[in-house]
């Protein structure tokens, strides 16, 4: 669960910030991108799979996944264990976020914890890395947790998914890069790829695409299947296995309408993998993502501004898409 606090600033050390606002809703990437993909109108199975505490929390996201018809056979309350929460301190006027984390049941998940076996669905996703601790864990043999479960699924038929958390240390390469060779689409922010190439991908206070493409092309190098999709303010790179280099450029929305940007990199995941399990095309599916992503802008929350998916057609048309990017 993710607890919004809308501020009216982000204090440094030991000052004060104002807390205009709190709210309670969906949160981390399973359950956000399920929610948004039910909130799309996916006529497609949803399922999810987790641990969940024995509590307030834990209940509530049980019912609303009930309510929004995703199937919670593999959503098991964990004994003695809380609910993971957020703490999203989000700054009125520019919906900029930092992240207070406490994992709860999320960090005793392991693979004896999912069966994929009872599953008939096309896409398996994971979420986060580096915050399941139990599935982070790193073998003798090289592998983790999430690696072994991956290259299952895969075994198993599935197209897998894989996101990551943009948590600040230098654990990336070391947990992510044994699960690379057994995904085909890894979701990356600019922050997150360049910590595991180990390269700033910035230049000028943006994202260079440049160096983003030197990046997406070291994360194929290092075994992921078929695409990197890396987002970042101002759009998204899609690069295949294949050499082919596709670049979106996000929604331009006024500043004014931006609530908070909570969970627009899950709603940019649950428009492209949407797109992709549809079989759509890449470039629609960039576009439904940074659509999706943008739609979301418009709610402090992480999916209650995703509208319907004919409503995102529109969206293109009415704000546009940023120019001047480099």
């Amino acid at each position: 669960m993710d607890q919004v606090k809308i501020i009216d600033a982000y204090p440094q050390q030991d000052t004060l910030a104002n807390i205009i606002s709190v709210s309670a809703s969906n949160g981390g990437s399973p359950y956000n991108i399920l929610k948004d993909l039910s909130l799309l109108g996916a006529k497609f199975a949803l399922e999810g799979a987790g641990l969940l505490g024995e509590d307030s929390f834990g209940a509530f996201i049980l019912n609303e996944c009930k309510l929004l018809g995703i199937n919670c056979d593999q959503l098991f309350s964990r004994k003695g264990e809380v609910t993971s929460i957020t703490d999203v301190m989000t700054v009125s006027g520019t919906g900029r976020r930092t992240f207070f984390h406490a994992r709860g049941a999320n960090g005793t998940f392991s693979e004896s914890d999912i069966i994929l076996e009872k599953s008939n669905s096309k896409i398996f996703h994971v979420g986060y890395l580096l915050l399941l601790t139990a599935l982070d864990q790193l073998d003798q043999k090289g592998e983790t947790g999430a690696s072994r479960i991956l290259k299952k699924a895969r075994e198993l038929g599935f197209k897998t998914s894989v996101d990551i958390v943009s948590e600040s240390s230098d654990r990336f390469a070391s947990v992510v890069k044994p699960s690379l060779p057994h995904t085909n689409f890894l979701f990356v922010n600019e922050f997150e790829a360049g910590k595991i190439v180990g390269d700033n991908l910035m230049k000028d206070g943006k994202v260079s695409i440049p160096k983003a493409k030197i990046a997406s092309g070291k994360l194929l190098d290092a075994g992921v299947k078929d695409w990197i999709l890396l987002h970042f303010p101002e759009g998204a790179l899609a690069s295949h296995k294949d050499g082919t280099i596709v670049f979106q450029p996000s929604l331009a929305i006024p500043m004014e309408k931006i609530q908070g940007a909570a969970g627009a990199g899950d709603a940019f995941a649950a428009g492209v993998l949407y797109a992709l399990h549809e079989d759509w095309n890449i470039l629609q599916a960039l576009e439904l993502g940074v659509c999706s992503a943008g739609a979301s802008l418009f709610h402090p929350s992480c999916s209650d501004g995703i509208p319907p998916l004919e409503t995102f057609l529109g969206l293109g048309a009415e704000f546009g898409f940023k120019t001047n990017l480099s």
